[in-house]
């Protein structure tokens, strides 16, 4: 993370595994909702279309040359693989569609098992998936740990796939899309929210005026990348605010119809 690095060839690398793994969940994902409208079940064009597109950004966010500073570059890797990728993975409800498409047998019941485990349930709640996703980048870069990627490929890796996940988990909290353990309350959801882009925006903020210890960005690079972490994030947050609000809409509709039917 340092101007000296190679950022697109590091990317074509990072990238490259990855790409073929989504590939197959790609793949499977296809094969699924097919199964499914082939013997008459609705699976939503709209979801599909999701998920492919998360599964192809999540990928090229790292391998597309970005005509901007090395520090530029990586925050925009971090909105569109942390950030906007699994957003889009999440509204495609792949667990969902697993659960539908795989007939009763061993392969469900262990789906079934592992959405409903406990550590599962923990690491999905709110609170402990926005500690994870915002502590984890506030860690990145308010400590020397993005100087120290320069210098350690495993650890450039490890640090990438900490923000994926996380940002994987931290939308699959707050949209909680798909049937696990717990459901956490619309307030809780919201809360986790507002509470999630407050750190990230008030992170964005301090890196425009201090770098990363140990890193030697130019001034303007730096600043290019924190108001890209800013208003990016915002806007990726104002998507998650769209699900959140679209999910309320339609509870308080369905309380209202029962209110109705009950007079």
């Amino acid at each position: 993370m340092t101007p000296g690095h190679d950022h697109h060839a590091e990317g074509l690398t990072a990238a490259f595994w990855p790409a073929v793994a989504l590939c197959v969940v790609a793949a499977l994902y296809v094969a699924a909702a097919r199964r499914l409208r082939r013997r008459g079940d609705a699976w939503p064009w709209t979801w599909q279309a999701g998920f492919l597109a998360g599964a192809v950004l999540l990928p090229a966010a790292f391998a597309v040359r970005v005509p901007a500073g090395p520090f530029t570059t990586h925050m925009a890797q971090h909105l569109l693989a942390g950030m906007l990728a699994p957003v889009l993975l999440v509204t495609g409800r792949p667990l969902t569609l697993a659960l539908r498409a795989l007939p009763p047998g061993r392969a469900r019941r262990a789906v079934l098992a592992v959405a409903h485990a406990r550590p599962v349930g923990w690491l999905v709640s709110p609170p402990v998936a926005v500690v994870l996703n915002v502590g984890g980048l506030w860690l990145l870069y308010r400590t020397p740990l993005l100087a120290a990627t320069a210098h350690d490929g495993w650890l450039h890796a490890a640090v990438h796939l900490h923000v994926v996940a996380a940002g994987t988990l931290y939308a699959f909290a707050v949209c909680r899309l798909d049937p696990v353990r717990r459901r956490w309350s619309l307030p809780w959801r919201a809360g986790a929210l507002l509470a999630g882009g407050a750190a990230h925006a008030v992170l964005a903020k301090t890196l425009y005026v201090t770098p990363p210890p140990g890193t030697a960005f130019a001034p303007a690079d730096l600043r290019n990348g924190a108001q890209l972490m800013y208003y990016g994030g915002d806007a990726v947050e104002l998507l998650l605010a769209v699900v959140v609000a679209a999910q309320w809409y339609a509870a308080a509709g369905r309380a209202h119809r029962r209110a109705v039917a009950a007079l």
